[in-house]
């Protein structure tokens, strides 16, 4: 049973997640400018936006990881999972990810950062 706050266990998956999405980002960003779109600038726009939104986001998680004494460390990694130890208010525990679960974090993330953050709920609604 773990002693984190369901809250905190956010915040500290967040700090998990938003640098893999940045990642992402970066190396999209490289194939853009290095392939032959014609209007390159629309594209790296949205990316660059992108990048500065979860930056922010990214900025703001540390500062209260910082504030509430939390720690996030990668420990392990192989072909299936990813251990993560999470460092709260002086307890420590082992949290083991499913590498397939932490992909589509990541790419759910990813669209929500790209469009989904522009949908308001009347428009979602609306489409399906």
């Amino acid at each position: 049973m773990t002693r984190i706050p369901e809250y905190d266990r956010n915040i500290m998956e967040q700090a998990i997640y938003l640098p893999m999405v940045l990642t992402i980002l970066n190396r999209d960003l490289a194939i853009v400018n290095t392939s032959p779109f014609k209007l390159k600038q629309p594209y790296t726009e949205l990316i660059e936006e992108t990048m500065k939104v979860i930056q922010y986001e990214l900025k703001e998680i540390k500062q209260y990881m910082l504030q509430q004494k939390l720690k996030v460390m990668q420990v392990s990694h192989d072909n299936a999972f990813t251990g993560f130890l999470f460092m709260y208010q002086g307890f420590e525990e082992q949290h083991n990810y499913f590498n397939p679960r932490i992909r589509n974090k990541v790419q759910e993330m990813l669209s929500f950062y790209l469009f989904k953050r522009y949908i308001s709920p009347k428009t979602e609604k609306t489409i399906q």
